[in-house]
C-alpha cells in the first residue's frame, strides 16, 4: 500500500525516518446513481456554466469564497509554502498515559514503519515507551490539515491515530441522559447481567450483517429471484425494568443449564458403553 506520509519522526535530538500507511479501512457495497427513465448511469462531470463547457482536471485551481461569488484563488505553490514544519517532521511534543486519553478524541488509524537507516532508532524509541508504559503526542500535516497524533508502542511496531482537536469536540451535557432514580436491587441485576455477557475482546467475531445482507439481495437479484427477508422484532421501551431484568438473566441461565444436564448424561452413556 503507499505510504500516505513520509517523514521524520523526532524527540530530542533523535530523527527517525518514517512513513505512514493506513491501519484501516472501511469496506462496504456502494451503488451508483441510475436514471429511472432509461436505467443509465448518471455522471458528474466538471461542467463551467459561464464558458458552457465541460472542464479538465489541469483547469482546476483552489477558490476561497469571501464574499458572494468572490474568490481568492490558491496555486498549489502557494500553499505549499506556508506548510508548517510538521508536513515533513513529526516531533514528538510530550510523552502520556494512554488511560488519560478519552477515546472519544480517537479519528483515523495508522502504521508507523521505519526506513532502514532509522530501525534502531525506532527499535530503541518502541522499547522504551513499551517499557515506560507512556505514549507520544505528536503533530503532523497531511490531508491539508496539521493533525494532533497520539503514538502508541505495540508488539509489532508503532501505530498512530490522529484526534479530534478540543473544538471540535460535542461537550457531553449534549447529550447527556435524563436523570432518574435507580433502585439498589434494579443495579444489583443489572451488574449480573453484565456479568453474564462479560467476555474477552474477540473482534473476529463481528460481523457487519447488513453487507452480508445486501451481498445475499445482489446474488438473488442477478438471478431473478426474490430474497426471504425475517421481519424485524418489534420493539417498544421497557416499563417493568425489575421483571425485564429477571427474564433477561433467566434466558441467559438457560443454556447454562442444558449444558449442565447434558454433561451428566453423556457421561452414563459412555459408562454403559464401557460396560
Amino acid at each position: 500500500m503507499a505510504a500516505t506520509w513520509k517523514g521524520f519522526l523526532t524527540f530530542g535530538l533523535i530523527s527517525i525516518p518514517i512513513e505512514l500507511t493506513p491501519a484501516a479501512r472501511s469496506e462496504r457495497i456502494s451503488f451508483n446513481q441510475i436514471h429511472s427513465v432509461c436505467h443509465t448511469r448518471l455522471k458528474q462531470p466538471l461542467f463551467c456554466p459561464s464558458c458552457d463547457k465541460f472542464v479538465d482536471r489541469s483547469e482546476i485551481e483552489k477558490g476561497y469564497e469571501y464574499e458572494k461569488d468572490q474568490y481568492l484563488l490558491f496555486s498549489k505553490e502557494e500553499l505549499e509554502e506556508i506548510e508548517p514544519d510538521s508536513a515533513r517532521t513529526m516531533e514528538i511534543l510530550s510523552f502520556v498515559k494512554l488511560e488519560e486519553i478519552d477515546p472519544v478524541y480517537f479519528d483515523a488509524s495508522y502504521y508507523a514503519k521505519p526506513a532502514e537507516a532509522g530501525v534502531k532508532a525506532y527499535n530503541l524509541l518502541l522499547d522504551a515507551m513499551k517499557k515506560t508504559g507512556y505514549a507520544g503526542i505528536a503533530k503532523v500535516t497531511m490531508h491539508s490539515r496539521e493533525n494532533i497524533v497520539i503514538i502508541r508502542a505495540r508488539q509489532t511496531g508503532f501505530t498512530l491515530h490522529t484526534m479530534f482537536y478540543q473544538n471540535e469536540i460535542r461537550q457531553a451535557a449534549e447529550a447527556a441522559p435524563i436523570q432518574s432514580e435507580v433502585k439498589k436491587e434494579e443495579t444489583q441485576l443489572a451488574m449480573q447481567l453484565i456479568e453474564s455477557l462479560a467476555a474477552p475482546f474477540a473482534p473476529e467475531q463481528y460481523r457487519d450483517t447488513y453487507q452480508m445482507e445486501l451481498e445475499k439481495l445482489i446474488a438473488a437479484k442477478a438471478k431473478g429471484q426474490k430474497l426471504i427477508v425475517v421481519p424485524h422484532a418489534k420493539l417498544a421501551p421497557v416499563v417493568d425494568l425489575m421483571a425485564a431484568l429477571k427474564q433477561s438473566l433467566k434466558s441467559k441461565d438457560e443454556p447454562k443449564k442444558a449444558l449442565l444436564r447434558a454433561v451428566p448424561d453423556k457421561i452414563e452413556k459412555k459408562s454403559r458403553k464401557a460396560g
